[in-house]
């Protein structure tokens, strides 16, 4: 074996070693560029345990080759993830890891458009110029044809209505496949103030092609949710377009908003609840991305 050879054996052997090492926590924190309170506390939350911690005094004390995992749980605190998260991650293999630092990240991405839409809304409240607000929203009118929805109804509060909608709308979608299929765009229903302290009701619809068989799958197998059917009639609907960060109360308020001062402003008449018509994937959606309309019908 040559010089050189041995040499770069003598390195790897050399960094095994050292990574074998145990060092102090005072150590062990100098080479991780970490505090030891951090490392107390990445202990106690099972994010990274010592190599070995002494029984008669308590010391704690890592292996130098501990120090990647460190930096990296401290990386990802930078990032304001969940001490949840950081273990899956940190537990995770690379290509894996990656992909759950995508979806946390996607998250953050959406809370942080949601709530951009939401300071511009409070802005216009507090400084009295909601119309600036209102203004960014483009509102026109659609004719909609008669349709036949299936509908559930609940009493439920704005926090609650996320997982709902999702929910109602998914049963009714799966129960139209029984009723000639899906003909429009689901909506939700509004038949009263949904906020903080009031519960509505809203009302989750789905159009579907035929109404004898609408009906006969109410009787059979609706009762459960509480599920009907009716005819929703003709009219015309003014509406604004929104994006997937938009739909997130109390934002969404800023485009009922507009479309009721655009409304008045027309010297239109609202002829029944608003709604939200669902006209995307959701779950496909990015943060940006048209999803929504808020309506009214005028007449």
């Amino acid at each position: 074996m040559g010089h050189d050879a041995c040499d770069d054996a003598c390195d790897d052997a050399c960094d095994d070693a050292c990574d074998d090492a145990l060092l102090t926590i005072g150590a062990f924190a100098a080479r991780a560029r970490l505090s030891a309170k951090a490392l107390r506390l990445y202990d106690r939350l099972g994010l990274l345990a010592p190599a070995h911690v002494d029984e008669a005094t308590g010391y704690r004390y890592y292996r130098a080759g501990q120090a990647e995992r460190a930096r990296l749980v401290a990386l990802l605190r930078r990032l304001d993830m969940p001490l949840a998260r950081i273990a899956e991650v940190v537990r995770a293999e690379g290509g894996r890891a990656a992909g759950l630092l995508d979806v946390y990240w996607a998250d953050v991405e959406a809370r942080v458009a949601g709530q951009r839409t939401l300071v511009d809304y409070l802005r216009g409240r507090l400084t009295g110029r909601d119309s600036d607000v209102y203004g960014k929203f483009v509102v026109e009118t659609v004719d909609v044809p008669e349709q036949v929805v299936i509908s559930e109804t609940r009493h439920l509060l704005a926090h609650e209505l996320p997982a709902w909608i999702g929910a109602s709308l998914g049963r009714l979608e799966e129960a139209a496949r029984d009723c000639g299929g899906v003909t429009a765009a689901p909506f939700v229903a509004y038949h009263s103030d949904v906020s903080a302290e009031s519960d509505g009701p809203a009302e989750s619809c789905v159009p579907v092609a035929d109404e004898a068989a609408a009906r006969a799958w109410c009787e059979e197998r609706g009762r459960a949710w509480q599920t009907r059917v009716r005819v929703e009639p003709a009219g015309r609907l003014a509406y604004t377009r929104i994006t997937k960060a938009q739909v997130e109360y109390p934002q969404i308020l800023a485009a009922f908003g507009a479309v009721e001062e655009w409304i008045a402003a027309q010297g239109l008449t609202v002829t029944g609840p608003c709604r939200e018509v669902y006209f995307a994937d959701w779950d496909a959606a990015g943060p940006e991305d048209p999803v929504c309309d808020v309506a009214f019908p005028v007449s």
